[in-house]
């Protein structure tokens, strides 16, 4: 009925009223209840569900506070690095943008790696490949000038 409504207002006055006015919002004249009371109020449940919603673990929370914060103190090691360079400044980058991009790839690996074998070898590549990384990364503190020194002998090329 209500199809038959909107159809003719369509013929008789154009697309253009229809969409300004209220005229979609019309209930139709004639509703009819698809279940009766009696069993919608069967299922309304009185009982506790068997599980709470963030009553689980909060290792997410935890992990997702812990992202922040690195990405935080990345914020402030940058100005520091041009400031202050140093070792305990390139030890510190080394640690935090290591681990800033294993929990970065992390999560895309969690979204676009499917399977459990798939999983766990791109888990395990990942992992690897953030040790070897921080192994670089202090290595060529350790052996070299340093992440901070190196940026600014680029910045002055």
């Amino acid at each position: 009925m209500a199809t038959l409504v909107r159809l003719t207002s369509i013929c008789r006055r154009g697309v253009k009223p229809l969409l300004f006015r209220n005229s979609l919002l019309v209930r139709p004249v004639v509703a009819q209840k698809k279940e009766p009371d009696s069993i919608l109020s069967a299922q309304i449940h009185s009982t506790a569900p068997q599980y709470e919603v963030g009553s689980g673990s909060k290792a997410a929370s935890r992990h997702w506070t812990g992202e922040r914060a690195l990405s935080v103190v990345l914020l402030g090691l940058l100005p520091a690095a041009y400031l202050y360079p140093g070792p305990v400044v390139d030890y510190s980058l080394a640690a935090t943008l290591t681990l800033h991009g294993h929990w970065g790839l992390g999560q895309v690996v969690t979204d676009y790696v499917h399977g459990d074998m798939k999983v766990k070898v791109a888990n395990t590549s990942l992992l690897l490949l953030s040790a070897v990384t921080f192994a670089g990364l202090c290595y060529f503190n350790y052996h070299d000038v340093g992440i901070c020194k190196a940026v600014a002998m680029l910045w002055n090329i």
